[in-house]
């Protein structure tokens, strides 16, 4: 006979979605267990990864209070290069960089409850710490500890509260009683099967990245054995549990989180102290230009900042002959620190860009040449700044070039060739803004949740950088509340 555990809110996947919705249910009361895929010493799945959540603020008087112990010297020198950004900026940007395609109603959910769940998440006790100076990351402040800072937090606070954990934990199928009211989840344990029996279930176990026959379905062929950037975990099985029991699929399911990374970067990461989620992202390219193998630029690299364009670029690189690019800097570049992360990147050399074309491998070394030539003739005049949008443009040219222009003539040349690196996949559920999961009936499925990467709907084709953590904090939260209260009546 299966073993039965019974509780109010289940809650399945351990990430920064799953821990919202966790410590949401506990700390209103409901008993919560958490059912985690990955063993302990792997646990927090590609929260544990990342680096940021982007928020609104107003100024140093929203950002101070999430620094404790910050100098009064870095406080002040962090003051004079922060300014606001907005509710407006926020939801701008998910549109701009969606097309217009997010859903603005969970939108505007996500822009108006993000600060308000940053500053629940401070009274839980994380805390952030100033940005690196990264120039075009858009990014003002970072996870204490990153990622896995964030989520050894998150398990101490649902651990000191008493939330459940269990390890090694497959969800398998969701649980109905006779009127259709999601009752549970059966689960494969190292002990064997376990229904796990419950008023309300939230589903925040990631999207499909780690699934080759998922992608293939969805994405289409090349992006079969593509590298990931995340955890080998997230194999689609809450999007397949929940869509089984007629769960609506919603959102873009053919486009995903996709970046450039490091060539000899591995099949994928798992968490744990000192890994570094971005160590083999390549994230310079809004300096350089970028090639293929032809030698022939096939993006604008500085269309805007970096965090707006970056989860789209890994597309276009494996679009590209072999799924592989360049990305071409000068010593001028180096001289002004702009080329920062690539300390140990898989890299090349050389006084002469003839001689860099061949150590990098590129099949035509004079068509390489000649689009280096014509990239410099285009450089128009201005000042070049990286801390904003300096407008210093390369015009005539195709792509053309909006912003960051600098003509690469000034030896020795570098190169560093990459590849597209998967992080999570934008199709997922249709849930209402109090995060319950929508049946193909146009009904909200009785005791269901989603939150994470499992919501669908918020992106399409592209993403601001730091947005999904956001909406897996807000998300997640209302989850976890309303689930209680679903628990508990």
């Amino acid at each position: 006979m299966d073993r039965e555990v019974w509780t109010q809110v289940i809650v399945v996947g351990a990430g920064n979605a799953a821990l919202s919705a966790a410590v949401a249910a506990r700390e209103r009361g409901a008993k919560v267990v958490v059912l985690e895929k990955a063993p302990r010493q792997h646990r927090g799945g590609n929260s544990a990864l990342t680096v940021h959540a982007r928020f609104p603020y107003d100024g140093m008087e929203d950002l101070a209070p999430l620094l404790p112990g910050i100098s009064p010297e870095d406080l002040q020198r962090m003051a004079e290069q922060v300014g606001r950004y907005t509710d407006a900026d926020y939801y701008d940007d998910i549109m701009t960089v969606t097309e217009d395609k997010s859903d603005p109603e969970l939108a505007r959910v996500l822009v108006t409850q993000a600060a308000p769940a940053v500053r629940w998440m401070r009274s839980h006790g994380h805390t952030w710490v100033p940005t690196d100076a990264n120039p075009v990351s858009a990014n003002v402040v970072s996870f204490n500890g990153g990622g896995y800072g964030l989520q050894g937090q998150w398990f101490a606070t649902a651990e000191k509260l008493g939330v459940s954990v269990y390890y090694d934990t497959s969800a398998i199928g969701l649980l109905q009683d006779s009127q259709s009211r999601v009752t549970g989840v059966r689960a494969k344990t190292p002990q064997g099967y376990c229904n796990f029996y419950g008023r309300a279930v939230v589903m925040a176990c990631g999207s499909f990245e780690s699934n080759p026959e998922m992608r293939v379905q969805y994405l289409g062929p090349d992006w079969e054995s593509v590298k990931l950037r995340g955890v080998p975990y997230n194999t689609g099985d809450g999007l397949t549990m929940a869509m089984e029991i007629g769960a609506l699929p919603y959102g873009s399911w053919s486009s995903c989180h996709a970046s450039p990374q490091d060539l000899n970067r591995p099949p994928f990461d798992v968490p744990g102290p000192g890994i570094r989620g971005d160590f083999w992202s390549r994230y310079a390219y809004p300096f350089g230009i970028m090639v293929n193998l032809d030698g022939r630029r096939f993006i604008d690299e500085g269309e805007t900042w970096r965090g707006l364009t970056y989860a789209k670029i890994g597309r276009a690189i494996l679009a590209q002959p072999r799924g592989v690019a360049f990305q071409i800097f000068d010593r001028r570049r180096r001289q002004l620190e702009v080329i920062r992360g690539y300390e140990k990147a898989t890299g090349f050399k050389a006084n002469t860009l003839a001689a860099l074309a061949e150590r990098l491998g590129i099949l035509d070394v004079s068509a390489f040449t000649h689009t280096v030539g014509n990239f410099n003739a285009a450089v128009q005049p201005g000042e070049f700044n990286p801390f904003r949008l300096d407008g210093k443009s390369a015009i005539g040219i195709t792509p053309p070039r909006s912003n960051w222009a600098l003509p690469l003539d000034t030896p020795p040349f570098e190169g560093f060739p990459v590849v597209c690196g998967m992080t999570f996949t934008f199709g997922g559920l249709r849930v209402t803004p109090e995060a319950k999961v929508v049946h193909t009936m146009d009904r909200p499925i009785s005791g269901l949740y989603a939150a994470g990467e499992m919501v669908g709907g918020l992106w399409h084709g592209n993403y601001p950088s730091g947005a999904g953590m956001m909406a897996g904090t807000v998300f997640g939260r209302i989850a976890g509340a309303n689930a209680a209260e679903e628990g508990l009546n």
